[in-house]
């Protein structure tokens, strides 16, 4: 048994895949690049802009779907550059202040739109 979450306040998938599931009292959200969820443009800008730009879109699907940042139990970061992991790191800790979730985080060839970062979440309901 599973629920798709959909929601105008995030970004439209850009391919065959759901913004999140829920199922077995767990919502996994699929990763998220900087795309405008208004436009679906991508947003562009630096890491720090870009990693600001993703949490958002995150917070408004798990909030779509029931659940919320303080419930993200596990996260996985792609980064184009591992360079850049201090500065995204200093957005993502203003997301996640007390008791951050689990983490990997992992340098990839390329990510969709020539991203700088892509993060998925799995959060509890």
């Amino acid at each position: 048994m599973k629920d798709i979450v959909l929601t105008d306040k995030g970004p439209k998938p850009i391919g065959p895949y759901s913004q999140a599931v829920k199922s077995g009292g767990f919502l996994f959200a699929s990763g998220q690049v900087a795309l405008d969820p208004h436009s679906n443009e991508f947003f562009g800008g630096d890491i720090r802009q870009q990693t600001e730009r993703v949490l958002e879109n995150i917070k408004a699907i798990l909030e779509a779907g029931g659940s919320k940042l303080n419930h993200v139990i596990k996260t996985t970061v792609f980064l184009k550059d591992m360079n850049d992991f201090a500065a995204m790191n200093e957005v993502y800790a203003k997301y996640f202040i007390a008791a951050p979730p689990a983490r990997s985080t992992v340098q990839v060839a390329r990510l969709p739109k020539d991203a700088l970062v892509e993060i998925e979440v799995i959060a509890s309901l």
